[in-house]
């Protein structure tokens, strides 16, 4: 490959996450090592498995330089390593330990992963939640439902446990936050 920079494990993720490409790069990494072979595994199109070799040889985990197909696999042993290298996630270091555990384990890039079981934990959450919510200013329910599904699909029943906690009050159609810490 000669200059050309490893691709990173989430390039590697990204150039996999599309079903054509998984489908041609398996055919590859099971012996077939020429375009046709591809196809007659894959049993797609000429042109979807030239887009798709395009992108997998374009990030570096198949060559085809050799006049046969193969897989590169040493990018993924660097990619592995790179990503194993890389320090823990902190997005919740401000937070008190408790807060902090809760959140690194049901929250990842600003989205709700699930929804705690037990009380406490989603307390913690719901509180993180109320933090996107302007005190005293009221909301729709329409808006409070694009609020919160910027972070999780259920938005009802985060609706719900936040009304039942007293994080979010509700009259008359419209909702206003009534609870949970102030940032500052």
């Amino acid at each position: 490959m000669g200059l050309v920079a490893e691709p990173s494990a989430g390039a590697i993720a990204g150039a996999l996450a599309d079903e054509h490409r998984r489908s041609v790069f398996a055919a590859i990494q099971l012996g077939s090592e020429h375009v046709d072979a591809v196809i007659a595994a894959t049993q797609l199109t000429a042109a979807q498995v030239g887009k798709a070799l395009g992108k997998l040889v374009d990030v570096g985990i198949v060559d085809g330089s050799a006049g046969r197909l193969r897989v590169v696999d040493t990018v993924f042993q660097h990619a592995a390593r790179e990503a194993l290298a890389r320090p823990p996630i902190t997005e919740h270091d401000e937070l008190p330990e408790h807060a902090r555990k809760v959140m690194n384990a049901f929250v990842a890039d600003g989205r709700l992963l699930s929804i705690p079981s037990s009380p406490g934990k989603r307390l913690v959450i719901l509180d993180w939640l109320a933090q996107s919510f302007e005190p005293g200013r009221r909301y729709s329910e329409a808006m409070v439902n694009l609020v919160l599904g910027q972070r999780h699909a259920d938005t009802a029943a985060l609706r719900r446990y936040m009304v039942d906690e007293g994080l979010l009050d509700r009259e008359a159609g419209e909702y206003w936050r009534s609870g949970g810490t102030v940032a500052g």
